[in-house]
């Protein structure tokens, strides 16, 4: 079975300026899934979507290929991921290219790991599914979740949970926002990644982290870095 890794990576980052290309602990965020997902051994060709040329300048520069730039309509801060990874697909088919998956990689995942592409891609051979994602358990039980009321007091989301322990409530997880291994058919058809025929492999709780300010950019790089030292 054939497999690409597509990465999308428009150039309008808002929150934090030019993030797909900033350096971070010393390589450029585009840099990690590009050369992991060549080092996985997974995939026929590594394609990076973009609308921006510096992108696709450091894109190549560390292993990437960049065939088609993304249109501007599929570049602004409204455009949905299955319509990027379907634009891609299809410009390749209309080249002759046909995959039977297609894996859509998030620019700035320097967490993700090797094994977990692997692990989605076992699963995701299976033909059972449309799509296999990675998944993390909420840190404390959702059910438990409440909001301050106009006078103050404690509104529970889910009163009937107010009093149940915590071990007693089922887990729950959330999309981990790394990646979504998908059937090129589903990608092509639009299907939901999210509320269709798919399903997730479990990540541990250290194996992903937001990065939605300075403050995280911070803080990640000090973890990859105190890991590239104790792999020394």
């Amino acid at each position: 079975m054939s497999a690409i890794a597509v990465i999308p990576a428009r150039g309008g980052s808002k929150r934090i300026l030019r993030k797909n290309v900033k350096l971070l602990a010393g390589l450029p965020a585009i840099a990690y899934p590009i050369e992991l997902a060549l080092s996985s051994g997974i995939f026929e060709r590594v394609i990076v979507s973009t609308d921006d040329a510096e992108i696709a300048e450091v894109s190549v520069k560390y292993g990437a290929e960049v065939p088609f730039f993304r249109s501007a309509v599929l570049s602004n801060d409204f455009t949905i991921t299955v319509d990027v990874i379907a634009d891609a697909v299809q410009r390749l088919q209309d080249q002759g290219e046909n995959f039977d998956y297609v894996c859509c990689i998030y620019p700035v995942t320097p967490l993700l790991r090797e094994n977990r592409l692997k692990e989605a891609f076992d699963v995701i051979e299976s033909g059972q599914w449309d799509y296999v994602f990675p998944a993390i358990e909420f840190l404390t039980p959702i059910e438990r979740g409440f909001k301050k009321g106009e006078s103050g007091l404690i509104e529970f989301s889910h009163p009937e949970f107010a009093n149940t322990r915590t071990q007693d409530i089922p887990k729950t997880f959330h999309d981990a926002g790394q990646f979504y291994f998908g059937k090129s058919k589903a990608w092509l058809e639009r299907k939901s990644v999210l509320n269709g025929n798919s399903t997730f492999i479990e990540l541990a709780k250290n194996e992903t982290l937001d990065i939605d300010d300075l403050a995280d950019w911070e803080h990640i790089e000090k973890l990859i870095n105190a890991m590239k030292n104790s792999a020394q």
